[in-house]
């Protein structure tokens, strides 16, 4: 989440893929709202410009770009600084915590969920959506990640390994929905949210602590 330059200089490039594939973020945001607990606070790890907190009611968000967090603002988030390495939380802060398509540009995927853990109060939620490394747009983002001002110097994982580090770092009880089964390209409406994991390049997962 530190890799932040790409997210200064290309911000409007950014905020534009939302617009341009609409169906296929509504799908993303549909699939997330499927795992979504009722929850009283809630904090978003690396918030972007907000295009998941605000829909989803998340009020605190924590990004290291300032241009992206001045978006964020602007939607209403309270967002201040930091990486997800270092979470500037006290102990069991919130209730709920959420990722999405974060995770490739953490620098340590385990100190970070070990983190996570920490701010959560007990029984607190964890949701965290990405691409899955061995799905088909995961496929594609890998082999083609050098001509992408953003995924240049991303980490993909695959779902296994997300949820093994999940249960390395304190969390339990572990649900799944997915979705994105086709090229960004052939996706002109929304496409469903499932159950599991397996058939579509985004995959939710949502961890108890």
């Amino acid at each position: 989440m530190s890799k932040t330059e790409p997210f200064e200089r290309y911000t409007e490039q950014y905020e534009n893929w939302f617009e341009i594939h609409e169906a296929v973020y509504q799908s993303e945001l549909e699939a997330v709202k499927m795992l979504i607990p009722e929850f009283r606070k809630g904090v978003e790890i690396g918030t972007g410009t907000g295009r998941f907190s605000a829909p989803l009611g998340i009020k605190h968000g924590l990004e290291p770009s300032p241009k992206m967090r001045e978006i964020a603002v602007k939607r209403g988030i309270k967002v201040i600084e930091g990486v997800a390495e270092d979470l500037p939380f006290e102990n069991c802060s919130f209730d709920l915590a959420l990722m999405v398509t974060t995770i490739c540009f953490l620098d340590d995927l385990d100190r970070s969920f070990k983190e996570v853990n920490r701010i959560l109060e007990p029984g607190g939620v964890f949701i965290t959506g990405f691409v899955d490394r061995e799905s088909m747009l995961g496929k594609i983002y890998e082999t083609h990640k050098k001509e992408n001002v953003f995924y240049r110097d991303a980490t993909f994982f695959s779902t296994k390994e997300v949820k093994e580090a999940l249960e390395r770092n304190g969390f339990s009880g572990l649900a799944f929905s997915q979705t994105v089964y086709h090229k960004l390209t052939e996706i002109s409406e929304p496409e469903p949210a499932k159950p599991g994991f397996g058939e579509g390049s985004f995959v939710v997962i949502r961890a108890r602590k």
